[in-house]
């Protein structure tokens, strides 16, 4: 959510800040503007509300700061609507600042403020924030930082610049994700290391409550009682390459097509003698002999990879699983302890509901596993045991390849939790296991195989108002995920039921050409799940059917389909990771159709850091 740069080096510091701001689109933005502190020694703001071109625009058309540091930011409102005025950076008399977060006490310090003479000009947190550090300052940047962090309640990453002290940048973090970048005299603060990496790939990761000062060359930091300290230089492990297009037209297509490599790069180093093997995450087989239960917490996406966890597990390993919303866990006191397991599902390790649910989860004896894709993220740092998820970056606001992977991880956790609890034998494992080791052939099969039945079943989407997504078991888990993706890309109104429910109140909703895709690939459950779509097939609906190559159907039932999408066949058990794909794709293609910007759908942000 939002995006903070921040450069000070010898390079043209609106130009970098720009470039960065830009790689930081995926994460959402309604607003962008930069600050630069110009060969004068005054700081120069530029604003723009919309998309960053109105920025680049302003830059080229009206003035171009010209200095060598500066702190830039594309923010996504929470207080006070996106508009020139209220984007980011904002100043305090002697202060410029970006913040990410949300400022919860800001009602009341802006009372405060204005009782000691403060104007304001916006209705956002942040204003407040930029007066309360001039309250604060007397001289010492350091010191009027820890006096802010002291009366301020809520979250926050903060790019800060004081107007006496040239070319300096300093950054606070509480919560929100924030990093300090190095490279040959240049130094860098950012969101992610996305923004930085046409620059360098090393980096600190700033924690809770600590201080950054940054100039072009020297980095130091701090804690909050001032002390000094050192921190562990970290190397990105992906270049730049990996977060461009590569010849696409859109990320989501091209992260579409990772896929098959992003599972093998996850799956195959915890494969040992054909069997699952997590050791090096913490996770043994004495260990999982010990839980009793088993709970999933995760939002959006994740969840809904929990949801196919919460099937594999309780099918295979007879442990009985609870999949929670992470923003109802957190406040539902839930009943969990020790022998309990808490699993958190994150892409970018720093959502916001899930690190409290984790926070939570072991403060009341349980043990925790976190599943993320960002090394050195708040949940990653944070949780028991650990399984990386080794996508690589997902620029695409609507998640393909980092919910791929995490089903990857499911699967594996899955077996290795049976085997242990003698659910499972060896052998059953072994076989499995070596199905699982065949989900990136899998993978590109299926996308080979529907792609082109996808661009054009898309194409009876574009028009619906309405549409329902229908499934049971794992299918229903899957439908899930795929109803998701519709309305996150193409805002058609998308809902999921499981297909037993239609008659239980759903089915009043069906009219003449509304659109109904159903996923049918666990075999048990053909029959009935073909007999949900023959009743909204009698009641008007236009039938989308999901399913395995080598499923047949008489002629009667034939009839009541209108369009089948076949995928490769695998083991049931496996199928999701086979089937997701054309409900993808199927969104996919809608969007285009519909001439949306499906990696950058309006009011999302990537990675949500506020409640």
């Amino acid at each position: 959510m939002c995006g903070i740069v921040g450069y000070s080096g010898y390079r043209d510091a609106s130009d970098v800040l720009v470039s960065g701001l830009t790689r930081l689109e995926y994460r959402g933005y309604d607003s962008a503007g930069i600050a630069v502190f110009e060969k004068d020694g005054n700081v120069t703001q530029v604003k723009a509300k919309g998309e960053l071109k109105n920025l680049k625009n302003k830059l080229s058309d009206e003035y171009k700061p010209v200095g060598i540091t500066g702190i830039g930011h594309t923010r996504w409102a929470t207080h006070g609507e996106p508009s020139d005025l209220n984007s980011h950076p904002h100043r305090g008399r002697r202060v410029t600042i970006v913040h990410n977060g949300i400022i919860e006490n800001y009602a009341e310090l802006k009372a405060f403020l204005t009782d000691n003479g403060y104007e304001f000009f916006t209705a956002t947190d942040t204003e407040v924030a930029a007066n309360l550090l001039d309250y604060y300052y007397k001289g010492d940047p350091l010191r009027c930082i820890t006096d802010f962090m002291s009366e301020v309640v809520g979250s926050f990453a903060l790019g800060i610049m004081f107007d006496d002290i040239k070319d300096t940048i300093y950054a606070v973090r509480k919560e929100s994700p924030l990093i300090v970048g190095v490279g040959d005299n240049e130094a860098f603060i950012a969101s992610d290391v996305t923004a930085i990496l046409e620059y360098t790939k090393k980096y600190y990761l700033l924690e809770h409550n600590e201080i950054a000062k940054l100039t072009a060359n020297s980095v130091e930091f701090y804690n909050h009682r001032l002390k000094r300290f050192e921190k562990e230089l970290k190397i990105a492990d992906w270049d730049l390459n990996a977060a461009e297009k590569g010849g696409y037209p859109h990320y989501m297509i091209k992260e579409i097509h990772e896929q098959p490599t992003a599972v093998k790069t996850t799956i195959t180093p915890r494969i040992k003698n054909g069997l699952p093997d997590l050791s090096e995450c913490g996770i043994t087989a004495e260990k999982l002999q010990t839980y009793r239960r088993i709970f999933i917490v995760a939002c959006g996406t994740a969840m809904y990879a929990g949801m196919v966890g919460k099937y594999l597990i309780e099918g295979l390993a007879r442990v009985p699983v609870e999949v929670d919303v992470a923003s109802e866990f957190r406040y539902r006191n839930p009943i969990i302890g020790k022998g309990d397991l808490v699993i958190i599902i994150s892409q970018s390790g720093e959502t916001a509901d899930s690190l409290e649910a984790l926070k939570i989860s072991k403060s009341l004896g349980a043990e925790t596993l976190g599943i993320v894709n960002v090394k050195g993220s708040s949940i990653a740092r944070n949780s028991d045991m650990l399984i990386y998820t080794h996508a690589g970056p997902e620029i695409a606001v609507a998640s393909t390849k980092a919910y791929m992977v995490q089903l990857s991880v499911m699967y594996l956790f899955a077996f290795k939790l049976a085997l242990a609890k003698g659910a499972i034998s060896i052998e059953e494992c072994e076989r499995l296991t070596k199905g699982l080791a065949a989900t990136p052939e899998l993978i590109q099969n299926s996308i080979d195989t529907v792609i082109n039945d996808c661009q054009f079943v898309a194409t009876k989407l574009v028009a619906a108002d309405d549409l329902f997504y229908l499934g049971r078991g794992l299918d229903y888990a899957l439908s899930l995920e795929g109803s998701l993706k519709l309305k996150e890309i193409t805002y058609i109104h998308s809902e999921s039921y499981a297909s037993g429910e239609l008659k239980h109140g759903p089915i009043s909703l069906i009219c003449e050409g509304m659109p109904v895709i159903a996923i049918a690939t666990q075999k048990s459950l053909i029959p009935k799940t073909v007999s949900n779509v023959e009743e909204v097939k009698a009641r008007g609906a236009m039938t989308i059917l999901v399913c395995d190559e080598e499923t047949v159907f008489g002629e009667e039932t034939q009839k009541a389909l209108d369009y089948i999408i076949k995928v490769p066949k695998t083991d049931e058990v496996l199928m999701p990771m086979s089937a997701i794909v054309p409900l993808q794709l199927l969104a996919y293609y809608t969007s285009v159709n519909k001439g949306i910007d499906m990696d950058k759908p309006r009011n999302l942000a990537k990675s949500v850091t506020v409640e």
